[in-house]
């Protein structure tokens, strides 16, 4: 009989040990592959569907001009317009206008220019009112109805007055308890329970919460139904709520909690066009509009074609850059940046912003930017496929995408704090360029993190790769690091010596604004505008040509209503005047000026103070972010470095004579989160040594992590550097400016992270320790044999086998 065997046990292998893994990561790419489809899908939809309104600069829009009218208790002067025009900046900013243009213009008027409106009258209509909001006790019922009609106030009855109320009945109203500064806030809200539709609700301050609670307790002392036990809420001389208060409030009582509901047959327009008013605040004075009309772009054809085909090239120098670098994945790499312009463009349209001239550089550097992420990846890749820990392409760009998350996590983390905080505390266009910073931040993390995975992970895991992984361009470290790894510097052995050449650098440039001082630019110090009317209509292209040749290269000039010319400069000289008269009266035959007016800043001093305080706080929160992720030491440095890059960039400009104008802010504002961005990256590096080799001098891990993230610093700067360029040399004048201040930014900005931030990270680390850097004996272990010798401080992708799970 023969003896049947035992069952055979199976003997783990790696291979069947692989298969879980395997069937894991198939789902994950799975997974990963779903969500980009649907973001790619709805962005799609999303951009047939929606298009972008384009600004002023680009498209032209409406001009509403407004006069200030005076009151018997104040006077419609230069100091009550400029108040209206903050006032009128916070409407427009919630009727949800972007980068509008609003300027005083004389001592009494207004002139906005609002782009992409579809309803001018009602845009006029809600910028025209005066919003003066009061509450009110009622007396009763009025014996002259006469009155009411008429809103009269009987001046011998301590400033009681009769309007009628939503019924038309007239009441007699106490003089007003409430006004709209005792007002915290509005928000018009829609309750779906008690079917009261559309309704505004008021938020009072810690005073008139007070006052509410007094008058709504002294009305609840009269019986139900009586109109005494009514409280009257007034806007602009109207009756617009008369509600009784509830039969529950005890007489004296009064409703406590400092809010109130705003009721009637409201629509969701009506009550958010109400709720606005209330909340934005009323005008110092009246004001009155006077006219209305179309106006064109402020910039011609050839700038807008010019502007698009530095973009076009740009962009294409920089995905061929990548292309060339990383082979395969850099031409993945440069499909998911597609996706990114595509995802970045839907967002836009989809929050209803507008896109300007300057906003679209900065469109089109963010897809440079947005290179970071891939870069990242890759380079971790590479450093994983040279340490030879990774037995395939695919296991290595899994092990990149794994250890490059937390550095680009922490960076556009710090982006998107600055983004938010622009965003709920600045106004203007300050407010707009945070709504597209945070949107390409997070599209940019979409690209990469996602798309680009996806794309890359499927191509590695083709047989045909897999037997060629010269192709996929990561299984080589770079020439940038081999030459790094040859001569392997020690840059950090003296730190001070670097802080030095930063300070140096730091005082030339810093003491152009001293010297020379800033030249700030219309929109900051306002100027004149003329509005001529010629026989000939003029073309706008050709008069900006014909006063930039007159010596006015700056000149705004736009098309106005019908058949007019608009001519907005600094302030002139009437030399200067009849110069820019002679220029156009060249083109247009016999000029005749219809308006010669000085005007005020667009860019006005609240708005440039809430910028400031939303730029400080910005960085406050940024720093206590790093301080948190990191160390206190790694913020300081990083900001301080950040400061560095700030003072050299306006230094340049000064010593230049550039101007300081809203271009050049926006500039800035990219700038400042470019700079962080590198030195974030730097200090994950740092982090990240530290807790594998504790017992290396700090100056030498320092300089370890600086080799190890300068190809990225590398390849990063150049997809930037190449699109500025492109700009730079092939867009028109109105963008040369934009891209010399990020041009100098970048470069700034990207030897700062290495030379400033990681010098004074190492001085701070001595101080702190009580001790000085390592110097030229320093850094005893890993480091300390000298180059050439068989036991040579361990290269930057060797270390990268501690490093990686």
């Amino acid at each position: 009989m023969k003896r049947s065997r035992p069952p055979s046990r199976t003997r783990p292998s790696a291979r069947t040990g692989s298969r879980p893994r395997s069937r894991s990561r198939s789902r994950s790419l799975n997974v990963r592959a779903l969500v980009a489809l649907a973001v790619m899908a709805a962005s799609v939809a999303i951009a047939l569907t929606m298009p972008v309104r384009l600004g002023l600069d680009l498209r032209g829009g409406t001009q509403i001009v407004l006069e200030t009218k005076s009151t018997d208790t104040t006077k419609a002067d230069r100091e009550a317009t400029d108040r209206t025009v903050e006032v009128l900046r916070g409407r427009i900013d919630a009727l949800g206008v972007a980068e509008p243009t609003i300027v005083r213009s004389g001592e009494n008027r207004v002139v906005v220019e609002l782009p992409g409106v579809q309803d001018p009258k009602q845009a006029a209509d809600v910028l025209g009112r005066t919003a003066q909001l009061t509450v009110h006790s009622v007396l009763g019922p009025a014996e002259n109805a006469g009155d009411a009609a008429e809103g009269k106030t009987e001046a011998a009855k301590d400033g009681e007055r009769v309007l009628p109320d939503e019924s038309g009945q007239s009441l007699r109203l106490k003089d007003a308890t409430l006004t709209g500064q005792d007002v915290k806030g509005a928000d018009a809200r829609f309750d779906q329970q008690g079917g009261a539709g559309w309704h505004v609700t008021v938020d009072f301050k810690d005073s008139g919460s007070d006052r509410w609670a007094q008058v709504t307790g002294e009305a609840a002392c009269h019986p139900a139904g009586d109109p005494q036990r009514r409280v009257a809420i007034v806007l602009d001389n109207k009756i617009i709520s008369s509600p009784q208060v509830d039969p529950s409030v005890a007489c004296g009582a009064g409703i406590t909690g400092g809010s109130t509901q705003i009721t009637g047959s409201f629509d969701d327009a009506e009550a958010r066009e109400l709720a606005l008013l209330v909340k934005g605040g009323a005008l110092p004075v009246p004001v009155e509009t006077i006219e209305q009309r179309t106006i064109g772009a402020t910039l011609g054809d050839e700038a807008i074609n010019a502007g698009a085909w530095a973009a076009v090239i740009g962009t294409a120098l920089t995905a061929l850059f990548i292309i060339v670098v990383y082979r395969l994945m850099g031409a993945l790499a440069t499909v998911a940046l597609l996706c990114y312009g595509l995802i970045s463009y839907a967002a836009l349209a989809a929050v209803g912003a507008t896109l300007t001239l300057p906003g679209l550089a900065g469109f089109v550097l963010a897809i440079g930017m947005a290179v970071d992420a891939n870069v990242l990846v890759f380079e971790r890749a590479r450093e994983e496929q040279a340490a030879r820990t990774r037995p395939s392409t695919r296991s290595a760009l899994t092990a990149g995408f794994r250890s490059a998350f937390s550095a680009i996590a922490d960076s556009n983390i710090t982006t998107l704090i600055a983004a938010a905080l622009l965003f709920f505390l600045a106004s203007g266009p300050v407010k707009g360029f945070g709504v597209t910073l945070g949107i390409g931040v997070l599209a940019s993390m979409v690209s990469a993190l996602v798309i680009t995975r996806v794309l890359a992970e499927f191509a590695a895991s083709r047989p045909a790769v897999f037997r060629r992984p010269r192709i996929t361009g990561i299984s080589s470290t770079g020439p940038v690091r081999d030459a790094l790894l040859r001569r392997n510097p020690f840059l950090m052995r003296r730190p001070r010596r670097w802080l030095a050449a930063s300070l140096v650098v730091l005082v030339v440039a810093g003491s152009g604004i001293l010297v020379r001082g800033l030249n700030f630019g219309i929109e900051f110090t306002g100027g004149r505008l003329i509005e001529y009317s010629t026989t000939t209509q003029v073309d706008p292209e050709r008069a900006r040509d014909a006063l930039a040749d007159a010596g006015f290269p700056r000149a705004v000039v736009q098309s106005s209503g019908d058949g007019d010319l608009t001519v907005r400069t600094e302030e002139l000289t009437d030399a200067e005047a009849a110069t820019v008269t002679k220029a156009v009266a060249e083109l247009g035959g016999e000029t005749e000026k219809v308006r010669d007016e000085l005007i005020g800043p667009s860019l006005g001093e609240e708005l440039r103070r809430d910028a400031l305080i939303a730029l400080g706080l910005a960085l406050a929160a940024q720093l206590a972010y790093l301080a948190a992720r990191f160390r206190l030491l790694f913020g300081t440095a990083a900001v301080g470095a950040l400061a560095h890059d700030v003072v050299i960039l306006v230094g340049v400009f000064a010593w230049l004579g550039k101007p300081i104008d809203g271009v050049f802010l926006a500039a800035l504002l990219t700038v400042i989160g470019y700079s962080v961005n590198d030195s974030v990256v730097l200090f994950d590096r740092v982090r990240e040594l530290l807790g594998k080799e504790r017992k290396t001098p700090f100056d030498r891990l320092t300089n370890d992590a600086i080799l190890q993230t300068l190809p990225r610093t590398v390849n990063t700067g150049m997809g930037a550097v190449l699109i500025l360029a492109s700009l730079a040399v092939l867009a028109d004048d109105s963008l040369t400016d934009f891209a010399l201040a990020l041009l100098i930014g970048v470069v700034v900005g990207t030897y700062s992270s290495v030379f400033t931030a990681s010098p004074l990270a190492v001085e701070l680390h001595g101080r702190d320790a009580g001790t000085r850097p390592a110097g030229r004996g320093g850094g005893k272990g890993r480091g300390t044999a000298r180059p050439g010798k068989p036991d040579r401080q361990t290269p930057a992708s060797r270390t990268e086998r501690q490093e990686v799970p």
